[in-house]
């Protein structure tokens, strides 16, 4: 499962590509490869019930920070937890704040205190 949009300028995005948000579910991780594929930016989660995931930790290394990449891993990770039905706790600051500014239905039905 991907999700793109228009990204800021950026190793790889500034001659236009999309920003592409990789999922593996084996390791629970989303990532966004920068600069071909020697850097990346991750946000990790883990499952705390059967049907609860932790969004834990969202991180972009600092030379491409304030680009927007970190909102990309946010709405692909919380699509991820609308699409599966699940519950999601919010452990990340990040995801904390992209919830609050995306006050969307299906986010907020589904983030546990």
């Amino acid at each position: 499962m991907a999700h793109s949009a228009a990204a800021a300028p950026s190793g790889t995005q500034e001659q236009g590509c999309p920003i592409r948000v990789e999922h593996d579910r084996r390791r629970r991780q989303f990532t966004v490869r920068l600069n071909g594929c020697h850097d990346r930016a991750v946000l990790l989660y883990e499952y705390v019930g059967k049907r609860t995931v932790d969004l834990q930790h969202t991180e972009v290394p600092d030379a491409y920070r304030g680009r927007g990449i970190a909102k990309h891993l946010a709405k692909a990770a919380l699509d991820f937890v609308v699409e599966e039905d699940l519950k999601a706790h919010l452990t990340c600051w990040y995801i904390q704040k992209y919830v609050k500014e995306n006050p969307l239905p299906q986010y907020l039905e589904r983030v546990q205190p």
